[in-house]
């Protein structure tokens, strides 16, 4: 089969070269899916430099998350069959940038029905990291303002989403006018662009001068030092 492979720790676009590699064979409890899209994430980029903190024998291909067509089932799982389509995250060295992954049948979900391949791939860590941020961490309630930051991005634009359905208003924070026009359309209420805008001041303004109730910051540094 065909993969991206990396040997030699470094920028993605420098070390991902494409290979033919053997087809992986599940061991128990894992499933060989027939990859349909796979999401680029945050850590694939860290996992070329070898600055993650899971660190696979080279050579390795990445990939962490999936959307995939169940090919083959390892011992003792009866919980898929082959042809289900499904999504999470991917068993490395086995990474989803190739025609075949490897994924742990207990940590797997069914895919959703209404969700094409390309729009299923990228659901399972988005939207899992910002309903824990929200709902486990922060107990966000109906009423209270949310403040997120980098709405347009990854995980951002998940916690946009999530906050909306949980009857929040979303202030999203975006860097440039495209990005902004992604935030409002992902249904952030006030959106900044943190280029022409001060973001604690359009807070504050929006809040009578409370401030946010919750605020998902998945930037930190400068961002995470000022007040809200």
């Amino acid at each position: 089969m065909k993969a991206w492979q990396l040997s030699r720790h470094g920028e993605p676009q420098d070390v991902l070269e494409l290979a033919e590699v053997p087809r992986p064979a599940p061991g128990p409890g894992q499933l060989l899916v027939r990859v349909l899209a796979a999401a680029a994430n945050f850590p694939d980029a860290l996992l070329c430099r070898g600055t993650y903190q899971v660190r696979p024998p080279l050579p390795f291909c990445p990939g962490v998350e999936l959307c995939g067509e169940v090919a083959e089932t390892g011992p003792d799982v009866t919980r898929f069959s082959a042809g289900d389509r499904v999504i999470g995250g991917t068993v490395l060295p086995y990474g989803a940038f190739a025609e075949y992954a490897v994924m742990d049948a207990a940590t797997t979900m069914p895919a959703p029905d209404g969700l094409d391949d390309a729009e299923a791939a990228p659901f399972h860590i988005t939207y899992q990291t910002g309903w824990f941020g929200l709902h486990r961490r922060a107990q966000l309630a109906a009423g209270e303002t949310l403040l997120v930051h980098a709405a347009a991005g990854g995980v951002g634009s998940g916690a946009v989403q999530l906050g909306k359905v949980a009857g929040a208003r979303v202030i999203g924070v975006a860097g440039g006018p495209e990005k902004a026009s992604v935030a409002r359309e992902l249904g952030a209420d006030v959106v900044v662009d943190r280029h022409r805008e001060d973001f604690v001041a359009v807070v504050k303004d929006a809040t009578d001068g409370r401030g946010a109730d919750v605020v998902f910051d998945p930037v930190g540094g400068e961002a995470f030092r000022r007040p809200r």
